[in-house]
C-alpha cells in the first residue's frame, strides 16, 4: 500500500536539505563534495545516449528515510525535471514530470526531447522544492552535419573493492570532452574479499555477499553511484555505455556464467534481476526487444556501434571441451551480427567506431613464460595449458570474427576502429583477419585500441611483483609472436581519451599513480593513431589537450 505520509516526507526533505546545504551544483563545480550534497538525491544525476534532438536523463530519489535501495519501501512520488541552456536555469527550454516508486527502486529515466542539435544543456530534478545537483549534457550533431571533432573519455573495469575511481575524477576535470564511453564491467558482483586489490579489499562491497537477487543488484548499483568521482563524471558528461560480464557474473554467456553455481539458484532468474537493476540504474536505452546493442551518429564524422557480447554468446571453450573454430559457435548471435555488418558497410560516416567489450584482435600466447601465461589466463579467460586463444574474447569465437572481418575486407569497408576494455591492460593493434595473413602480407582490415582498468587487478597485481619489471618479459614475448600488436602495457590502471577528426583517430592512455589513493594523480603514458584510409596503428606525437579559455 502506498504510504500517505506526505507531511513527514516533506519534513524530511526540508530538514535534510538544510543539513546538507542543498544548493544547485553546476557541472564545472561538481566536485566530490558538491555532487553528493543533497541527501534526497544521494546517488547523483546522469545523462546518456545523446541524439541530435534529445538525451536520456537519470536520477534516483530518496523521498523518505525508509526508501533505501533494494528495500521495496517508500512512497510513490512525482518529480519535476528541467533542461536549460544555462546552469542558472534562466532559460528553461524543456521540463516535465516523472513518477517513480519502489517498483523501480525510486529511479527515474526521462527522455528529454525537442532539443537543438550539437548544443550543451544543463538539467536538474526537483522533489517538493528540493533540487538535485545540476548536470551538464549535450546533444549529438545533426545526422548530416560537417563535424570536425569527437572526443570521448574511455573507461572499463571499475571495481569498487580494488581501489578508488580517480580515473573518473581526472576525466570529470576535462571540459573538452563530448562524452564518456564505458565499455563494460561498470560494477562487480563479488562478495567482500572475493576480488580486491591483489587479494586485499580496499573498500568493501555492499551487500557483503555476492549479488544474486534483484535487491542485491540494486544495492550494489546504489553503492557504486555514491562514489564522488563517479558522480562527478556522470554529472559532467553524457555517457555511452554497454555491459560486459561482471554486471551479471564473471564469464557470462547466454545460458549461465562461470561464477554462477547450482546452489545460487536459477540462472535465468538471476539474469533477469541483473538486467532489471541495470536498466533501472543506468542512463541507457533499452531496445524494443530488450536489446542493449545500439548505434549513435556524430554527424558525417563518425558512427558508434555499441555491442552486447554476453547475452547471445555460446559457452566459452576449455582445454577439454569445445572448439573455438566451430562455425556453430557465436559471440554476437545472428541478429546482432547482421545488424553490425549492415551498419558498418552501409554508413556514409568517415569513421566506424565499435564499442567492443572484449578484444577482437587475434593473440597467440604460447611463447609466454608459464607464470605470466597463468596470470594472462586469469585476465583473458585463457584455457591454461598453452592454448593460443583468448577464449572469453573473439579468439574463442573465430567463425564470427572471420565473418565480420571478412565482411569488412570483401566490402572494402575502411576506417573501422574497435574501442575495447575488459582485460585490465592497454593494447594498440592492427586487426588482421588472422595472424598468419598478417605475417605473409601485412594485411589489416581494422584497428583496435584497448583501455586499461580503472581499478581491477592486472598482471603485476596478480603476480604481486613490482610494476614494469617481470611484466615486460611477457610483453616482449607477446610482441615477438604477434607482429600486429603495436602497444602492450600489462601493469597500469587509468583511463583513455579517444580523439576523432577527419584525418585520424587517436587514443591517449593515462595512468593513475596509485589506485589505492582517493587523491591519486595521473600521467600521460602513450598516444597512438590510425590515419584515415590506412587500417594501421601509428605512433602519435603528443596527446590531445583541451584548449585554454
Amino acid at each position: 500500500m502506498t504510504p500517505t505520509t506526505s507531511f513527514d516526507r516533506r519534513a524530511f526533505l526540508r530538514t535534510s536539505a538544510v543539513a546538507g546545504g542543498a544548493l544547485l551544483v553546476p557541472a564545472a563545480l561538481a566536485t566530490s563534495a558538491g555532487a553528493a550534497a543533497v541527501p534526497q538525491f544521494a546517488h547523483g544525476v546522469a545523462s546518456g545516449d545523446p541524439l541530435p534532438d534529445g538525451v536520456l536523463l537519470w536520477t534516483r530519489v530518496t523521498p523518505t528515510p525508509d526508501a533505501t535501495p533494494g528495500s521495496g519501501a517508500g512512497p510513490e512520488v512525482e518529480l519535476r525535471w528541467d533542461v536549460a541552456t544555462d546552469p542558472a536555469f534562466t532559460d528553461v527550454v524543456q521540463s516535465g514530470a516523472a513518477a517513480t516508486g519502489p517498483a523501480r527502486d525510486h529511479t527515474v529515466k526521462v527522455e528529454a526531447g525537442g532539443l537543438a542539435s550539437a548544443t550543451v544543456y544543463y538539467y536538474r530534478f526537483t522533489l517538493d522544492g528540493v533540487a538535485s545537483a545540476t548536470g551538464r549534457t549535450r546533444t549529438a550533431p545533426a545526422v548530416d552535419a560537417d563535424v570536425r571533432k569527437l572526443r570521448l573519455g574511455q573507461v572499463s573495469c571499475s571495481n569498487w573493492q580494488a581501489g578508488y575511481f580517480s580515473a573518473y575524477r581526472h576525466l570529470a576535470a576535462r571540459s573538452d570532452l563530448d562524452g564518456v564511453l564505458h565499455v563494460g564491467d561498470y560494477l562487480y558482483e563479488y562478495q567482500v574479499g572475493g576480488f580486491g586489490a591483489g587479494g586485499v579489499t580496499v573498500r568493501p562491497h555492499e551487500p557483503s555477499h555476492e549479488m544474486l537477487s534483484l535487491a542485491d543488484y540494486r544495492r550494489r548499483h546504489a553503492q557504486y553511484k555514491t562514489d564522488p568521482d563517479l558522480q562527478a563524471l556522470h554529472a559532467a558528461q553524457p555517457w555511452f555505455i554497454t555491459w560486459d560480464d561482471h554486471e551479471y557474473a564473471n564469464d557470462t554467456w547466454s545460458g549461465g556464467a562461470d561464477n554462477h553455481q547450482p546452489n545460487e539458484g536459477d540462472w535465468n532468474t538471476r539474469k533477469a534481476a541483473a538486467r532489471q537493476a541495470y536498466f533501472e540504474w543506468m542512463p541507457v536505452r533499452q531496445g524494443p526487444d530488450g536489446q542493449i546493442y545500439r548505434r549513435f551518429r556524430w554527424g558525417r564524422l563518425a558512427e558508434l556501434s555499441l555491442l552486447d557480447l554476453r547475452s547471445y554468446r555460446s559457452l566459452q571453450t576449455t582445454p577439454s571441451s569445445g572448439d573455438p573454430h566451430d562455425p556453430a559457435r557465436t559471440i554476437t548471435g545472428d541478429p546482432q551480427m547482421a545488424w553490425l555488418k549492415s551498419g558498418l558497410s552501409g554508413t556514409d560516416a568517415t569513421w566506424k567506431l565499435v564499442g567492443n567489450s572484449v578484444m577482437i584482435t587475434p593473440i597467440a600466447v604460447g611463447n609466454v613464460e608459464a607464470r605470466f601465461l597463468e596470470a594472462l589466463g586469469s585476465l583473458l579467460g585463457l584455457p591454461i595449458g598453452g592454448v593460443a586463444a583468448n577464449a572469453d574474447a573473439w579468439d574463442g569465437y573465430t567463425a564470427d570474427r572471420r565473418e565480420l572481418l571478412g565482411h569488412l575486407k570483401d566490402n572494402r569497408v575502411k576506417n573501422t576502429v574497435f574501442l575495447t576494455g575488459d582485460i585490465h591492460s592497454s593494447w594498440g593493434a592492427d586487426v588482421p583477419i588472422d595472424r598468419s595473413s598478417y605475417w605473409y602480407n601485412g594485411n589489416s582490415v581494422a584497428t583496435e585500441f584497448v583501455t586499461t582498468s580503472v581499478t581491477s587487478d592486472n598482471i603485476d597485481d596478480i603476480l604481486k611483483i613490482p610494476a614494469r619489471t617481470g611484466s615486460v618479459v611477457a610483453e616482449t614475448a607477446l610482441y615477438a609472436g604477434n607482429w600486429h600488436l603495436k602497444y602492450i602495457e600489462l601493469d597500469s590502471h587509468g583511463y583513455s581519451v579517444v580523439d576523432v577528426n577527419p584525418e585520424r583517430v587517436q587514443m591517449d592512455w593515462y595512468y593513475v599513480t596509485d589506485r589505492l589513493s582517493p587523491t591519486s594523480g595521473a600521467k600521460h603514458a602513450k598516444s597512438l593513431a590510425t590515419p584515415v584510409g590506412t587500417q594501421r596503428v601509428k605512433p602519435a606525437g603528443a596527446p590531445v589537450v583541451q584548449a585554454m579559455p
